[in-house]
């Protein structure tokens, strides 16, 4: 359990709570005090969300909700402000992977990846704003990904994805300064998660495995440089939701319209 507490009295939204990051993201800022609703397509999931959360779960509520469609975002939002009272911190982690060679990528599959990652960003943070301009140090924690800067075989409609959500990310920080309303995001590379996992009901529809014939030299400029307990691939989703954490709190009142990159010395 964490030490700190910067998360008491504050109301949180979590997005793609009900595994992988999103799951971590909420159980972090529930160790340290928040009242949190987590919001996720599957019902499953959230579900496995309460029960470990164990008796912070007081504090926990849970919303199915439907990122990419913009009736479920706005019923979602709302159930979600109205059982907080209110809204301090908007964590956007839900969201989906796509690996396919991009000849055979079908319109429907990149629009798809889009649809959730990128306008499910946009239609989630629509709705909170106005929530978010009454909370308290209000701030939102959007997901990148090493994807959207560097270069990640096989995943082009995903990179394209967390490239606009990273730019938007700039757009809005400088958007809502004079308000007070601070944007971030993080840049997860090398991580364990509900995508690459391929658990969670969104996650299985659109399928994290690379091709059969994927070329694994294309691989080596994205191998992480710190070494991990079991010679391990993949950091646990804590050493992202670590981060978030800090985003999402009044320690980060004077970082906006940034992002940081957790991969392990992939890019250094």
């Amino acid at each position: 359990m964490s030490q700190l507490q910067r998360y008491t009295g504050r109301r949180v939204l979590v997005t793609g709570g009900g595994s992988g990051i999103g799951q971590a993201s909420v159980l972090r800022i529930l160790a340290e005090g928040g009242r949190v609703v987590a919001a996720d397509i599957s019902a499953a999931g959230l579900r496995d969300t309460v029960a470990k959360a164990g008796d912070a779960g007081e504090r926990l509520h849970t919303v199915v909700v439907d990122i990419s469609e913009e009736e479920s975002v706005r019923a979602g939002v709302t159930d979600a402000i109205r059982w907080l009272g209110g809204l301090d911190t908007l964590v956007n982690a839900a969201g989906v992977l796509r690996s396919a060679h991009f000849e055979q990528t079908t319109l429907a599959e990149f629009e798809q990846v889009l649809r959730i990652n990128l306008v499910g960003t946009f239609l989630v943070t629509r709705e909170s704003i106005p929530a978010l301009r009454a909370g308290t140090g209000p701030a939102v924690v959007n997901f990148s990904s090493t994807s959207a800067v560097f270069a990640h075989p096989y995943m082009s409609a995903y990179a394209a994805s967390k490239a606009g959500i990273q730019a938007m990310t700039h757009a809005l920080a400088l958007e809502f300064s004079a308000e007070g309303i601070r944007f971030n995001s993080v840049q997860p590379g090398s991580i364990s998660s509900g995508m690459t996992d391929g658990t969670g009901e969104a996650k299985q529809s659109i399928g994290p495995g690379l091709p059969a014939d994927a070329d694994f030299k294309l691989f080596t400029k994205i191998t992480p440089t710190l070494p991990l307990p079991g010679g391990a691939v993949f950091a646990g989703p804590d050493s992202v939701a670590a981060v978030v954490a800090m985003l999402g709190s009044p320690d980060a009142y004077f970082i906006t319209g940034t992002e940081v990159r957790i991969d392990g010395g992939t890019h250094v």
